[in-house]
């Protein structure tokens, strides 16, 4: 019993140097920066259009650090894809808005490999971080990603944050009659994009700097 009061009082002292660390780390309210304008898609003829709400983005936040069993890991997705698949040119280019991101739905978890549930103040404060302390989402609301097919790999070069970087992404596509497949996975880190993975505690208890995604296009003339 007193291993237990001793442990609680460690995880109770933890959070309340947090507050206070995020007490002295509080800068004074600013404007908010007026947010991007959407990027705008080329106009592609006779291309098969992505299907926003069948198509799906997914991303797996890992934790990490001394105390990353305090934490959770989390999926990030979106379905709202707008764009195009050009298989003439071998072009493609897509855009989502990061306020549109679902968080932790249970179905994305199990396809991660993620057993557990988060509860929903845990879920709604992950939200709360990801879109206003790490993506600054309300500045930079858009990730625009144009893609080249060079065999079985897209040159996709992709914007996040303000910051183009580009990466060889394995791609599985499948093309029947007027409807179109594309399928893979690779992984990027956040700051390639100049973006600082959340932490607190020190480090003690933080995000990985890598994220993995994974992708589900569909497409159709």
């Amino acid at each position: 019993m007193r291993e237990k009061i001793c442990k609680w009082t460690i995880y109770f002292a933890l959070a309340i140097s947090a507050l206070a660390i995020s007490a002295c780390t509080t800068k004074p309210p600013q404007a908010p920066a007026a947010p991007a304008p959407a990027p705008q898609l080329s106009a592609a003829q006779q291309a098969h259009r992505i299907v926003s709400g069948e198509s799906l983005v997914a991303i797996t936040v890992r934790r990490s650090g001394p105390l990353a069993r305090m934490g959770h890991d989390h999926v990030v997705a979106t379905r709202q894809l707008e764009g195009f698949v050009d298989t003439a040119k071998g072009q493609t280019e897509l855009r989502f808005r990061l306020d549109q991101l679902t968080v932790d739905e249970p179905d994305l978890r199990k396809q991660a490999g993620l057993e557990t549930q988060p509860s929903a103040d845990a879920i709604d404060g992950t939200r709360r971080n990801m879109f206003s302390k790490v993506l600054q989402a309300e500045a930079h609301p858009w990730v625009l990603v144009r893609a080249a097919l060079e065999g079985g790999t897209l040159a996709a070069d992709i914007t996040l944050h303000g910051v183009t970087r580009r990466y060889q992404v394995p791609v599985d596509l499948r093309e029947d009659g007027g409807a179109l497949q594309a399928r893979g996975a690779f992984t990027v880190k956040q700051s390639d994009f100049g973006i600082t993975p959340f932490s607190v505690f020190g480090g003690a208890l933080a995000v990985k700097d890598e994220l993995e995604l994974r992708f589900a296009i569909s497409a159709r003339r």
